[in-house]
C-alpha cells in the first residue's frame, strides 16, 4: 500500500523570528515618534520640561506675576546680528538662552507679549531701527561688522478693532541696548523690569527730603545736581519740607532722606509709619557732608558741625552707626591735586569692583563709586534685621575720628601717619531686611498707626552724601559753546539703579540673581592652581635674582659724564657677567612659564582623552560584554 506524503512545513529559526519582530518594532517606533516629535516642536513648543539644576529655563514667581498683569499689549524686538556673530559661539548660545526667556514669556502672556527677532544686517533699515530704539552695537563682529544685541520693547494703547496693532503708535517705549553676558544672572530681572516699566502709564514719584541743595536754587541760578537731573528723567521728583511733613504718602514709590539733621519729631513719626506700612526708604547719612552749607559751629548734641543721623529709628532697626568715626583705606585712595602736588587721599575713596556687591542687580554691572569722608554701618547686638552690603571697604581699612579728618584737611597725608589697617571689611552701603518695628511705641493708641512692618520690608542705608556731588563722579565739558558733562565715575549709575530697583512691584524686588548657564570646569581650575603654586616659588627666587642683577649693574655702570677709559678691566668683566647672568634669568624665565603653559595643556589633553576615548571606550566594553554573556547564555539554554 503506497504511502501518503504529507507536506513539509517550513519552520524559521527562533533567532530569525525574534530577529525580525525586532526590526518591525523599531521601524514602529520611529514610524510614530518621528511624527511626535514633529508635532510638538511646531504647536506644543511652550510645554516643555526644564531638567536644568538650578532650573534656568524655568520663570520665577515675581516674573509671572508681572506677566500676568499686564493690561496692555507690549511689542517685543529681539535685535541679534546672526551673520555678524557667526565666528562668536558664545554669544550666539546665550543669545539663544535669551531668547528662550523671551518665548517662555510670550506663552506666558496669553497674547499680550509679541515678539519678533530681527537680524540687523549693515546698511540696512534694521540696522538704523536698532540704533532708533537705543541700541548699542559692539565691535569685534566677522570681517569687522558691528554686533547689535538688545531688545527694543513698546507699549501699544488700546485701539479700535479695526485698526491693526502693527499700526499702532507706541504710547511708550524702553530698550535693553546691550545683553552684557556679564549680567546672565540677571537676565529675568532685566527683562522682567523691562516688561514692568513698560505697563506703567505716569512716572513713578518719588519723595525727596534732604537738607543739602540737591535741587539746586533757580533764584540763584544754580542747577540741580546732575544726580538730580538724571533721576528726573525717570521719575517724578516731589520736595518734602521736614518743618511741614506730618504725613508720607504711600502712593509714593521712594523716598530719599538725604543727610537727616535735627528731623522735627513729627517728621521722624512720619518716615517710620511710611517704612512700617510698606515704604521703601533710602537714607544717606555723613559724617562730614563737605557740601552742608552751615557753618562749622559745634553742634548741641556734641556731633561734628557737618554730620548727620537718625539715632531713634537706627536704635528700633537694630542698626549701629556712629557718625564721629571716618573710614580711611589708603589702598582705595583717590588721587586728588593740592597745591600743586599729587597725592592719594586716604579719605576719598575709589571703590572697584572687589568692595561692589556682584550678586545685587543694583551693583553688579558697575565698575568704580567714589565716595568721600564716609561712615560705616553694624548691627546691634540686639538686632532683628539682617544687613546685606552693598558697597564694602577693603581690608586694609581703618577707622578714625571724624574731627582728625577734618583737621586734615590741608594735609590728607597726615592721615596716613601711624596707619595701622583693622584688617575688617566696613559695611558703607547696605540693604537693611526683614521685620522693623516701630521707634514710637507711644503713638500706639493714635488712628492708624501700626507698630511693626512686614517680614519682608527693606530699608537702603547709605553712610555717605557726598557720592551725590557732581564732583565725584561728573565734569562739566565745554565744547563749541555747548556745555556737556563727562562721566568718570558709576554714582548716578548707582543712585538710579537704586531707586529703579524699589520702585518696582514687590514682584519686581522678589526676582533675584540667578544661576548662569555657563558650568566652569571646578577640577580644571583646581589643577590650574596646583600647577601656578609649584613653578610661583620658583618664578619669584628667579625674580629676586634678576631685580638684583640689574641693581648691581647700576652701579657698576659708569656715571653721566664719565669717560669708558676710566672703567678698569675687572670691572668691565664683572660687568659682562652681570649682563650674562641677566639674559640666563630671563631665559629662565621664559622657560618657567613655558613650563606651566605645558602642563596646563598636558591637563587639557588627559582631559580631552577622557572625554572622548577612554569613557566611550568603557561604554562600548561594556555594552561588548553584556552582549556576549547574554548571548553565551542563549546557547547554554539551547
Amino acid at each position: 500500500m503506497p504511502r501518503l506524503r504529507l507536506p513539509r512545513v517550513l519552520t524559521m529559526p527562533p533567532q530569525l523570528t525574534r530577529r525580525g519582530a525586532l526590526y518591525a518594532a523599531l521601524i514602529l517606533l520611529v514610524l510614530v515618534f518621528v511624527p511626535l516629535i514633529v508635532t510638538s516642536s511646531r504647536w506644543l513648543h511652550a510645554t516643555r520640561i526644564d531638567l536644568t539644576a538650578d532650573k534656568l529655563y524655568t520663570l520665577t514667581p515675581g516674573t509671572l506675576q508681572i506677566v500676568d498683569k499686564l493690561r496692555r499689549p507690549l511689542r517685543l524686538t529681539l535685535y541679534f546680528s546672526q551673520h555678524a556673530t557667526r565666528d562668536l559661539p558664545q554669544l550666539r548660545s546665550y543669545e539663544q538662552r535669551v531668547r528662550e526667556m523671551l518665548q517662555e514669556m510670550v506663552a506666558r502672556s496669553h497674547g499680550r507679549i509679541h515678539l519678533r527677532v530681527i537680524d540687523p544686517v549693515p546698511y540696512s533699515d534694521d540696522e538704523a531701527s536698532a540704533e532708533g530704539n537705543g541700541l548699542i552695537a559692539a565691535n569685534g563682529g566677522s570681517n569687522g561688522e558691528r554686533v547689535f544685541f538688545g531688545l527694543a520693547g513698546s507699549a501699544v494703547p488700546h485701539g479700535e478693532d479695526s485698526e491693526s496693532e502693527q499700526d499702532r503708535v507706541p504710547e511708550n517705549a524702553l530698550s535693553i541696548p546691550f545683553f552684557d553676558r556679564s549680567r546672565e544672572a540677571f537676565l529675568e530681572y532685566d527683562i522682567a523690569k523691562l516688561l514692568y516699566e513698560l505697563n506703567q502709564v505716569d512716572k513713578p514719584p518719588i519723595g525727596v527730603l534732604s537738607s543739602l541743595p540737591v535741587r539746586g536754587a533757580a533764584a540763584l541760578g544754580e542747577r540741580p545736581w546732575a544726580v538730580m537731573q538724571q533721576l528726573g528723567q525717570l521719575f517724578k521728583l516731589d520736595a518734602l519740607d521736614a518743618d511741614q511733613l506730618t504725613h508720607v504718602d504711600a502712593k509714593l514709590k521712594v523716598l530719599l532722606l538725604i543727610h537727616p539733621k535735627h528731623l522735627p519729631p513729627a517728621a521722624q513719626y512720619a518716615i517710620d509709619q511710611y517704612v512700617m506700612n510698606g515704604g521703601h526708604l533710602v537714607v544717606f547719612v555723613d559724617p562730614d557732608a563737605e557740601l552742608d552749607p552751615a557753618p562749622f559751629t559745634p553742634d548741641v548734641t556734641g556731633l561734628p558741625a557737618h554730620a548727620s543721623n537718625l539715632p531713634r529709628l537706627f536704635a528700633a532697626w537694630g542698626v549701629a552707626y556712629d557718625p564721629r568715626q571716618v573710614v580711611l583705606d589708603r589702598s582705595r585712595g583717590l588721587q586728588i591735586e593740592l597745591a600743586g602736588n599729587s597725592l592719594n587721599h586716604p579719605a576719598m575713596l575709589g571703590l572697584g569692583e572687589q568692595e561692589l556687591n556682584r550678586d545685587d542687580p543694583v551693583t553688579a554691572s558697575l565698575q568704580r563709586i567714589n565716595v568721600s569722608t564716609i561712615g560705616h554701618f553694624d548691627l546691634t547686638p540686639t538686632a532683628r534685621t539682617r544687613l546685606i552690603p552693598l558697597l564694602q571697604s577693603s581690608a586694609d581699612a581703618e577707622l578714625v575720628s571724624t574731627q582728625r579728618v577734618m583737621d586734615a584737611s590741608n594735609d590728607p597725608t597726615g592721615l596716613l601717619q601711624g596707619y595701622k589697617a583693622d584688617n575688617a571689611h566696613y559695611v558703607l552701603a547696605a540693604r537693611l531686611r526683614g521685620t522693623f518695628h516701630s521707634a514710637f511705641p507711644e503713638k500706639a493708641g493714635e488712628p492708624g498707626y501700626r507698630g511693626s512692618s512686614a517680614s519682608n520690608a527693606e530699608v537702603v542705608l547709605i553712610a555717605d552724601t557726598d557720592l551725590l556731588s557732581d564732583r565725584l563722579w561728573v565734569e562739566p565739558k565745554t565744547t563749541l559753546g555747548r556745555t556737556t558733562i563727562q562721566i568718570f565715575a558709576n554714582n548716578g549709575d548707582f543712585i538710579t539703579n537704586l531707586v529703579d530697583n524699589l520702585s518696582g512691584s514687590s514682584a519686581l524686588l522678589s526676582i533675584r540673581g540667578r544661576s548662569t548657564s555657563q558650568r566652569p570646569f571646578t577640577r580644571v581650575q583646581a589643577l590650574r592652581n596646583v600647577a601656578d603654586q609649584k613653578f610661583l616659588q620658583k618664578e619669584q627666587e628667579l625674580e629676586n635674582e634678576l631685580a638684583d642683577t640689574r641693581r648691581r649693574l647700576d652701579e657698576l655702570q659708569p656715571a653721566k659724564g664719565t669717560h669708558p677709559s676710566t672703567i678698569t678691566a675687572e670691572q668691565r668683566r664683572e660687568i659682562e657677567q652681570f649682563r650674562q647672568r641677566q639674559l640666563a634669568i630671563n631665559k629662565e624665565l621664559r622657560g618657567v612659564q613655558h613650563q606651566l603653559n605645558a602642563e596646563i595643556d598636558a591637563l587639557g589633553l588627559r582631559l580631552k582623552v577622557i572625554n572622548i576615548v577612554l569613557v566611550p571606550g568603557l561604554v562600548v566594553l561594556i555594552g561588548l560584554l553584556y552582549g556576549w554573556r547574554r548571548s553565551r547564555h542563549s546557547r547554554r539554554r539551547r
